[in-house]
């Protein structure tokens, strides 16, 4: 069945074909956050009607605790709710849960007009910014992950004598899986069919036990949209296989798992392919938005260290990839563990600025990037991205003060939550050395 119109889903609830249907909000992390709904009670009450979820799901950490600091709801506004609208364009049947759709919804403010600070919204800004000058994004996203074997637990220890990976060597571009990835890939690739979201390739990647996902280009929100129900099908079909699947940038020393985002421009038509602009590097909490994030950007590892673009030049931050009007850009430099809107809203806030201000760009990189020592480096810490992000002009003038400063604050409350707590590595190294 796959994708849905409202008239379809009524006429699959009163068949019996969908008892279930979950309204999910994208969160800051990138995460579907919601409700689920007996089928008839969100055809009658909440299709039309929307919904109502606490506001913090705009204003919170990755562990959903309530904190301070965001202008968006706090404890002394008592965490009121906001209005949910569903958004029937992204209804969909998501066949790993029996008998349920599935529908994105954006949050409105008292206002009527979408929460400037929600993820789907921004994206949308940015779209329309770069509308004013005639173009249209299509987007292809590019994305890794590992596959360990057996069931994370936070007592879980990552790696020997804990989860290890499904493989144990190297197999990018392997076609001789273990029976039991290609009982998965299966699964996956049959399970995405089924919601209208086919794949375009699934390969294995150089670090064990990672895979590579590629989808068909699509409207800019739509695949941003589609990236958070694919990460959904990835975990569950992970763990119904005994295994884990991990989207974060660097889940071992050594292992970096990136989100390349593929970006092709049209005019009336047409394609266009607009000078990459170096101005990325101040937007950098949202396509790393984590301390994770920069332990990925290690030299020699097919992670960008500076911000250089190149024809296909697997070393640069940008790579210009294709041939005739399939020529388009692969942005290298957000990991698995962005949020695909925010991590898109950068890259096309930056083309928006390079079109504004045509700035002076240097020359395409024609040889190993790692080693060229005059481009600007991508930034080593959340610390360093954080201030250059709150301090960015071009931050500031893409999406406002107050959604760099509700981002700048998602920033500081990573750091804060990292900067006393003890780690494996710390102890190994220092325990009896100290």
């Amino acid at each position: 069945m796959g994708r849905l119109g409202l008239d379809e889903l009524r006429s699959a609830v009163k068949a019996g074909l969908v008892d279930t249907v979950v309204l999910a909000l994208p969160n800051l992390q990138g995460q579907l956050k919601g409700k689920r709904y007996g089928a008839r009670h969100f055809i009658d009450r909440v299709a039309d009607r929307g919904a109502e979820m606490c506001k913090y799901i705009l204003a919170t950490d990755i562990d959903m605790t309530p904190v301070d600091g965001f202008d968006l709801t706090s404890w002394e506004t008592g965490y009121e709710d906001v209005a949910i609208v569903p958004d029937f364009a992204t209804l969909r049947m998501v066949p790993w849960l029996p008998r349920t759709a599935l529908v994105l919804g954006d949050a409105i403010g008292p206002d009527e007009h979408p929460l400037d600070v929600a993820p789907r919204q921004m994206l949308r800004d940015q779209l329309t910014q770069l509308a004013a000058h005639g173009l249209h994004a299509q987007v292809g996203l590019e994305t890794e992950f590992v596959l360990y074997r057996g069931t994370y637990t936070k007592a879980t220890r990552i790696g020997a004598g804990g989860l290890v990976p499904v493989a144990e060597h190297n197999l990018d571009y392997a076609l001789d899986h273990s029976p039991a990835m290609d009982r998965y890939f299966r699964r996956l690739q049959g399970a995405l069919s089924r919601a209208g979201m086919p794949v375009e390739a699934i390969k294995t990647e150089g670090a064990p036990g990672q895979v590579e996902i590629t989808f068909p280009y699509d409207g800019a929100l739509s695949a941003c949209d589609r990236h958070l129900v694919f990460k959904h099908a990835v975990r569950t079909l992970a763990g119904r296989s005994g295994m884990t699947a991990t989207f974060m940038a660097s889940p071992q020393t050594g292992v970096g798992s990136g989100l390349h985002v593929h970006v092709s421009l049209t005019r009336s038509g047409n394609a266009v392919l607009p000078t990459p602009d170096g101005e990325l590097s101040g937007l950098a909490p949202l396509y790393a938005p984590n301390v994770n994030s920069y332990k990925r950007y290690v030299p020699g590892s097919f992670a960008p260290t500076r911000m250089t673009w190149g024809f296909d030049n697997r070393t640069c931050a940008v790579r210009v990839v294709g041939h005739g009007d399939r020529l388009h850009l692969e942005v290298r430099l957000a990991g698995a563990d962005a949020n695909p809107y925010n991590a898109l809203s950068a890259v096309l806030a930056s083309i928006t600025h390079g079109l504004d201000k045509n700035p002076n760009l240097p020359p395409a990189c024609l040889s190993n990037a790692y080693e060229t020592s005059d481009a600007v480096s991508v930034p080593v810490t959340l610390d360093q991205a954080r201030s250059a992000f709150r301090h960015s002009p071009i931050a500031q003038a893409a999406f406002g003060v107050d959604v760099v400063e509700h981002y700048a604050r998602l920033a500081q409350i990573e750091l804060d939550h990292h900067r006393t707590v003890v780690t494996d590595a710390e102890q190994e190294r220092w325990f009896t050395r100290a």
